[in-house]
């Protein structure tokens, strides 16, 4: 049985990914800050299919971190897929108005927490038999071209994107494959507010289309099931009507 790691794991794509991923066949870690949210996502595990470790954990801070993939080893003995998908992002306004702190947040969330479980996965991998293991980032269609005051969460994705080509590069030599996936309006809590309406870079505010969040987890499952001589580097999946493509 394969065993696959979900940041963010509590609620929105990382829980469908987790919920997908479990159905499959994979013994699940779940990590997240929130353990109540942790313990709600491994209830929806399905009949036949893997298992589910709820681990509550900042990626942000090392030690945590380190916690989190000793936890994974001792309870499965190793790791196939990490879903680096945690991820956060700063108020709505404009850029000379934001603090250190909530940028600071952002950059610890979105980055150096992706970059703290890569490390950790990257050891585990490269050492376990058979050897070698997948890394899927979630990026965002942010990673190519901005909303308006989003400049922390901006900014992130686009190192994502840099940090994905690393991993690929530098995993070469253990088996370790890397990719991306980009996700436009899926519907989560997180873009329920797209519904209401939401600032467009002429100033007006429009009602954007969403998608079933479960096509995300689709796509991350037939990411992560691919062998490891195959790789999707990058994948956008998105609202096939959101204003992204051309002028909006």
């Amino acid at each position: 049985m394969k065993v696959a790691l979900v940041t963010g794991a509590g609620s929105g794509i990382g829980r469908a990914v987790s919920v997908k991923l479990q159905s499959a066949g994979y013994s699940v870690v779940l990590a997240g800050r929130r353990a109540e949210k942790l313990i709600e996502a491994a209830g929806e595990a399905k009949a036949g299919g893997g298992e589910m470790l709820a681990v509550p954990t900042d990626i942000g801070q090392p030690d945590a971190v380190r916690e989190l993939f000793r936890k994974t080893k001792e309870a499965f003995g190793r790791l196939d897929v990490l879903f680096n998908n945690a991820g956060s992002s700063a108020p709505a306004i404009p850029m000379e108005d934001l603090s250190y702190d909530e940028w600071s947040a952002v950059v610890a969330a979105n980055l150096t927490g992706a970059f703290l479980c890569a490390q950790e996965a990257i050891k585990i991998m490269k050492s376990q038999e058979p050897r070698g293991g997948r890394i899927i980032n979630n990026g965002s269609l942010s990673a190519h071209v901005p909303r308006p005051h989003s400049a922390p969460y901006t900014c992130t994705k686009h190192a994502i994107t840099g940090l994905t080509k690393s991993i690929s590069l530098d995993g070469r030599k253990y088996d370790i494959a890397c990719g991306q996936i980009d996700v436009g309006n899926a519907a989560t809590e997180m873009t329920e507010r797209m519904t209401k309406g939401v600032p467009q870079p002429d100033g007006t505010r429009l009602v954007e289309p969403r998608m079933d969040v479960r096509h995300v987890a689709d796509a991350v499952l037939y990411m992560a099931n691919l062998p490891l001589d195959a790789n999707v580097q990058f994948l956008t999946v998105m609202a096939t009507k959101m204003p992204f493509v051309g002028r909006g």
